[in-house]
């Protein structure tokens, strides 16, 4: 049983310390197609960045990516990437990618834990690396790839009741992913299906 703490951090923490076996999929809800066996999934990770206000109340960083990008343009996204030969782990690739896209200090995120990977209709197998932001943050979003930095409270995106399944017609597949729009913002798709997981752990 969890930490039953009031305070979200502690009950995160306490949460991630005890992380479900089984790795989450994009296929979970769609047909899984063929893959051939010299097209391995590629390591990736996301930050999920968490920022506790003076009152105690607990936002999560997301951003908008940039309109001119090859894949994924204008969606909201956790900041994040592929693994590179240089980074140490999977952590160090989720910590380098938060600096480079929003200037997030590493020096200044406490790791709080990380969900099973989860992998994607891309081809990348995605650790979501949770962290609490330490330091006061002024976010520098790279214009390249980000086109808007935004925090959503923790108590919307961890209430599980706000995730809901959707679906859409591509390449005239009907294909089915999950959704929790806040705001103006739609979040879908990979970040809504690791932020579910999130806050079905917590929920436990």
């Amino acid at each position: 049983m969890h930490n039953a703490s009031s305070d979200p951090v502690e009950r995160l923490r306490a949460a991630l310390a005890h992380p479900p076996a089984a790795p989450s999929s994009d296929f979970e809800l769609n047909p899984r197609p063929p893959r051939p066996d010299n097209h391995p999934l590629r390591p990736a990770s996301v930050l999920v960045p968490l920022v506790v206000g003076r009152d105690g109340a607990v936002e999560m960083v997301l951003t908008r990516r940039a309109a001119g990008l090859r894949t994924h343009a204008g969606q909201i996204a956790l900041p994040g990437g592929r693994q590179e030969p240089t980074d140490a782990d999977i952590i160090a690739t989720a910590l380098r990618e938060a600096e480079e896209e929003v200037g997030l200090d590493p020096a200044h995120v406490e790791v709080l834990g990380h969900l099973p990977p989860h992998e994607t209709v891309t081809g990348f197998i995605v650790t979501p690396v949770v962290g609490r932001i330490t330091a006061p943050f002024s976010p520098r979003p790279d214009p390249h790839e980000v086109a808007e930095v935004f925090t959503a409270p923790w108590a919307h995106l961890s209430d599980p009741s706000r995730f809901r399944v959707e679906t859409l017609v591509a390449g005239g597949m009907r294909r089915r992913y999950f959704a929790v729009p806040f705001g103006p913002y739609y979040i879908w798709g990979a970040t809504a299906r690791i932020l579910r997981g999130l806050a079905e752990q917590v929920s436990r």
